[in-house]
């Protein structure tokens, strides 16, 4: 029997350390000899922590929000009594988050220690690599990446044969591969979820990318706020040299690769290839001017070919299985699966990876479980800062490069954030331009003047200070930022607020000519009314921060709006709906 916790960020953050600490203390004091190990982030992440328990026979109980307090109980009833505790069990509804999806990137998070590369090998891990630098060519390395149709996952959905192709046909005495780990969108956690999970999977894909196109040093350019991620991916890396699998004469082929690892300081703009190249080379993370394409010039001048975290974790995968089966998942033009974050309103947030091609709709109802309290789906946010918002009319769409494209969003890394009736359109398209508008590096104009006079207009309206004529002038900056910006970060700005135009204009039109709030969000066009069904019970007045509240016990009361500072915690504490939302 093998006991094993999940502790990848989310599990830890949810308790996951103190609950292996309470599992040694009870093991210990019961004197059980029980293998007790770790694992990454298996994806359900709103049911951590998470503790999977295999018997002698293979088979696997999982338990859920398995805080120190449910352990003794899980070893007396399981343990020592060989029978599940069912009442901590997951059930039978959040199997069905893992059960209808389709792994590959995520195939082995949760399921191996990221820290043990025998692990990894016991389960074909860096067979991929033995294939490739012991019995295949470049070419036929790059044909097979050719066949399964593979596209970057880092947002653009480049095919990343023809990256790899580039770079291996400009000559040069070096070359590199980058791997862009930076991933800076709100809400997004893919790439670091592999990096805690499964490290192996990355430099697998690295160092076939490598040979391909025939560098000898990769660099893994990793957000200095992904701390579990960096120190997992050296254990890797330093178990990888210690076997042979990194470093010199790869596999006695006389291949030789490396790699090492760049903290950034998470800026987003580094999500562009150039600008993460000059952060690389030391500068200050700005994009340059292209062509030259990084194929061409990168990294000091040589040819460098850059993929982000989800590419490279699906090349092994592709070597060992062949290009056709991984075509065969998706659809005709965006082969594959994908790996979604889903978070926001969302009953279950965490990471689904599914086949391209599935809806919006099936990923959120089928897999997330739909809008938390049930309450009504509004749209998704897809593609982060630089992505778009799609409504719900548009939720039978299917997730793929080509038909998300149309809806004015992008794929994007993965982000998904989920908004419910409750949210504001335009607060929402505000929040995602302040995003960018500070994370721009400024070489632009149209990029550090524009998204700045565009975030203003934002905060002028849902303030209830916007006036005629905002709606055209942000959509007359929107054109110019897209059109001026050299790079993408400047060129995707305005998605959110084109969109959210373009399908929710009238809440637009509400906050600046009727100044009001059609989602009921914003505090400057809202306010609070104590109805008659109050029945005096004080909790509104003894939660108001301002005692902006009064009245007599068993009376309705009032709120004195004069000082009422809309935080809204009298219509938490009432039990009895007595408070709405004007």
């Amino acid at each position: 029997m093998k006991i094993i916790i999940g502790q990848g960020s989310c599990g830890i953050a949810s308790g996951a350390k103190k609950t292996e600490e309470e599992f040694r203390r009870v093991l210990a004091a019961e004197n059980l000899d029980v293998k007790l190990d770790f694992t990454g982030c298996v994806g359900t992440c709103y049911l951590e922590p998470i503790v999977d328990i295999y018997d002698d026979n293979g088979e696997m109980t999982r338990y859920v929000k398995v805080q120190p307090d449910k352990v003794q109980a899980i070893v007396d009833g399981h343990v020592k009594g060989g029978k599940p505790v069912e009442e901590f069990a997951i059930g039978a509804d959040d199997k069905t988050f893992i059960g209808k999806q389709q792994r590959v990137v995520l195939n082995k998070c949760g399921i191996i220690n990221p820290e043990d590369i025998n692990d990894y090998i016991s389960v074909g891990g860096y067979d991929a690599t033995k294939k490739v630098v012991t019995s295949m060519t470049a070419d036929e390395v790059i044909d097979i990446i050719k066949v399964s149709g593979l596209r970057g996952r880092g947002g653009a959905g480049f095919p990343t044969w023809f990256k790899w192709n580039a770079a291996k046909n400009n000559a040069a005495d070096e070359k590199y591969i980058v791997c862009n780990a930076d991933e800076g969108d709100p809400g997004a956690f893919m790439d670091r979820a592999v990096l805690e999970g499964d490290p192996h999977s990355v430099l697998e894909g690295m160092i076939i990318g490598g040979f391909a196109m025939g560098a000898t040093e990769g660099i893994i350019y990793c957000r200095a706020e992904y701390p579990l991620a960096i120190k997992r991916l050296e254990i890797a890396m330093e178990q990888a040299r210690e076997k042979g699998f990194l470093g010199k004469n790869i596999f006695g082929s006389g291949y030789d690769f490396d790699i090492r690892i760049k903290a950034g300081a998470g800026a987003f703009v580094c999500g562009e290839e150039t600008a993460l190249i000059a952060s690389l080379e030391g500068e200050r993370g700005m994009p340059r001017l292209k062509p030259p394409f990084p194929a061409q010039k990168g990294y000091w001048q040589k040819p460098t070919n850059i993929n982000n975290v989800e590419t490279y974790a699906n090349v092994a995968w592709i070597i060992v299985n062949g290009g056709e089966a991984f075509a065969a998942m998706g659809s005709e033009k965006s082969n594959g699966t994908k790996v979604f974050a889903l978070a926001g309103k969302i009953k279950k947030a965490g990471l689904a990876e599914v086949p391209m091609g599935l809806t919006i709709r099936e990923i959120i109802n089928d897999i997330g479980g739909g809008i938390k309290n049930d309450r009504e789906f509004k749209a998704v946010q897809l593609g982060g800062p630089s992505g778009g918002c799609v409504p719900e009319s548009l939720a039978d769409t299917p997730v793929t490069y080509e038909d998300i494209v149309k809806t004015g969003a992008i794929v994007g890394s993965g982000g998904m954030i989920v908004m419910d009736e409750d949210t504001c359109m335009v607060d929402m398209a505000r929040y995602f331009l302040d995003f960018t508008r500070k994370e721009s590096c400024g070489k632009c104009n149209y990029c550090r003047l524009g998204t700045k006079r565009m975030l203003e207009i934002l905060e002028r309206i849902t303030e209830g200070k916007g006036k005629d004529g905002d709606i055209e002038l942000l959509e007359e900056l929107a054109d110019k930022i897209k059109n001026g910006s050299l790079c993408g970060l400047g060129q995707t700005a305005p998605n959110p607020v084109l969109t959210t135009l373009k399908y929710f204009r009238n809440e637009y039109e509400d906050h600046i000519y009727n100044h009001k709030c059609t989602a009921k969000s914003c505090k400057a066009l809202i306010k609070f009314n104590i109805t008659d069904r109050c029945v005096g019970c004080t909790a509104c007045a003894r939660n108001c921060p301002v005692s902006a509240i009064t009245g007599e016990v068993k009376k309705q009361h009032t709120i004195d709006q004069t000082i009422c500072i809309k935080c809204g915690k009298c219509e938490e504490s009432c039990r009895f709906g007595a408070i709405d939302r004007l």
